[in-house]
């Protein structure tokens, strides 16, 4: 039981530090204008020339690239809700699958940005700002992480 708790209690904290990082990636992307009037159409056109899986590509050019600046900002409302939620340990399940949506988006759009023919390694190596976050919220899913420490645990 105390080996249980003492899992729990770490997960938690985990789980706050994580908030940390998706609340500072939001805050960046809505406080000023400069990552929805600009900075993303330029990640976007990077990603859609270069580094995007070939099935993704479309999406981006057909459904994101033309209502960027709507994306832009709905990306950093994503990582807020992400982050406030992982903070308040408030519905902490919800919230790691929709975190979990969006850095999958991520991994697509960027893929090839070691290059095409790379050893394996390097693209998992250029992706390490997007998989450890996307596994950890993989296991605040699994673990029901808002219970401790957590508004989540105060609703039962």
């Amino acid at each position: 039981m105390a080996t249980t708790l003492s899992a729990a209690k770490t997960i938690a904290g985990v789980r706050i530090a994580t908030s940390f990082f998706f609340l500072l990636f939001g805050e960046y992307k809505l406080a000023g204008p400069g990552f929805a009037h600009g900075g993303f159409q330029g990640y976007l056109h990077e990603y859609i020339t270069t580094s995007a899986l070939s099935y993704y590509r479309p999406v981006l050019s057909g459904l994101i690239l033309p209502h960027a600046v709507f994306f832009a900002y709905l990306v950093g409302v994503i990582e807020m809700f992400v982050g406030v939620c992982l903070l308040l340990g408030l519905w902490v399940r919800l919230s790691s699958t929709v975190g979990i949506f969006f850095l999958l988006n991520l991994t697509l759009a960027a893929w090839w940005d070691v290059g095409h023919g790379a050893p394996l390694w390097r693209y998992f190596g250029a992706r390490l700002d997007t998989l450890p976050l996307l596994l950890l919220l993989v296991i605040f899913y699994a673990a029901d992480a808002g219970k401790v420490w957590g508004l989540d645990g105060r609703r039962e």
